[in-house]
């Protein structure tokens, strides 16, 4: 079995899809490893170390995928490089399929059999393949560090001999993994935290860590999460007495870190403007739903921009700023997907098991997930 590694192409990607530590587990496996050069560069994983692992180098993509039975990577194939890859290949990735149809429709086109990593389902046993939560929980702790880099005053009360420094406020908009991760960094820098997310089942959660939770509780509240654990998206009339709650409180803050977002949907606005005119002069916004049209409307993705006084970064990818550790996190996430379905040194995908079911985009010439067919 062949097994392939491709070098990310899209900008700002530096992460890779392996590790010097999954190349040899999935050597052991059976599987014959190739890595395109230079595809662990951007995370500080050099040729000769997938070498020294057990991979041989490949020249380019054409020479890696050509003939591999699985293709590992963090974004995918581009559609215009699917017909490189032979007819039946397993390739697993973050393939965006809401948005990228046309990738899709290639991917199907050219026979390949893809999985979208981000459609694993959260189940117990899948916990370990989750790249979603892999890669946002160091989104979470990097949005902290983000903001705390454009923010000119300190984060903890500081007692000196000339005076006492308050400590900042800081307000995490969105309490997934990365909004848990963010409350996390954020006190232990120092700061005091609030919180807020339309799932009430998220305020033992931030309390947890020390935050105080904020949130206008109601009759919708208690349907306002999905059976996988996501946020929904909530009626106009709960949307407004939130932003009226949210416009009281983000007044009053140093700092705003948003992180919600809602699966094949743009990303939920959560600060307008008028509550962006609201804040003290000084005070940062980190968007990290910019990607997805942000959660406030100000940001621009790829931007640190400054509006009516307040910093509001904008930086996409932001797994890809600490591409050392989310790569080492994700290539275990595609390790574990792909390890129960190798037996004896061949692999047997079981297209019954409701993670592979759940995850598989195209097959047999196909797109056959029914998260996008019910979508047409």
């Amino acid at each position: 079995m062949k097994l392939a590694v491709i070098r990310e192409k899209r900008d700002a990607e530096k992460r890779v899809a392996a590790s010097p530590e999954t190349v040899k587990k999935l050597s052991a496996l059976g599987f014959n490893i190739v890595v395109e050069a230079g595809a662990g560069a951007g995370a500080s994983i050099p040729d000769d170390a997938f070498e020294a692992a057990g991979a041989s180098i490949a020249a380019d993509l054409t020479a890696a995928v050509s003939d591999a039975d699985v293709i590992f990577s963090v974004q995918g194939l581009e559609a215009a490089d699917a017909a490189k890859a032979k007819k039946g290949a397993f390739q697993l990735a973050v393939l965006n399929p809401f948005v990228e149809k046309d990738r899709i429709k290639a991917y199907a086109d050219a026979g390949l059999m893809a999985v979208a990593m981000e459609f694993v389902p959260r189940i117990t046993r899948a916990q370990s393949m989750d790249v979603l939560s892999s890669q946002s929980n160091l989104a979470g702790y990097k949005a902290v560090l983000d903001a705390a880099g454009e923010f000119g005053r300190a984060f903890p009360m500081m007692m000196t001999a000339a005076g006492t420094i308050a400590p900042a406020k800081v307000m995490i908009m969105g309490v997934g993994v990365a909004g848990l991760q963010a409350i996390a960094t954020a006190k232990r820098l120092g700061a005091v935290v609030s919180a807020t997310d339309v799932r009430p089942s998220t305020k033992e959660q931030v309390e947890s860590l020390g935050g105080t939770f904020v949130m206008v509780e109601d009759e919708e509240t208690a349907a306002a999460e999905t059976s996988g654990g996501y946020a929904k998206e909530m009626s106009d009339d709960y949307k407004a007495k939130q932003a009226a709650l949210i416009a009281e409180t983000i007044a009053k803050q140093d700092i705003a870190i948003t992180t919600a977002l809602i699966p094949g949907r743009p990303a939920p606005v959560l600060i307008t403007e008028d509550m962006v005119k609201s804040m003290k002069p000084g005070s940062i916004i980190v968007d990290l739903a910019v990607e997805m049209g942000g959660n406030c409307t100000l940001s621009k993705a790829g931007e640190i921009v400054v509006a009516h006084g307040v910093t509001i970064v904008g930086h996409n990818n932001v797994p890809s700023r600490l591409a050392t550790d989310t790569s080492a996190l994700y290539a275990r996430n595609l390790l574990h997907y792909i390890t129960p379905h190798v037996k004896d040194g061949a692999l047997e995908i079981d297209f019954e098991d409701q993670v592979v079911a759940d995850s598989l985009v195209t097959k047999d010439g196909a797109i056959v997930n029914a998260r996008l067919t019910e979508e047409k």
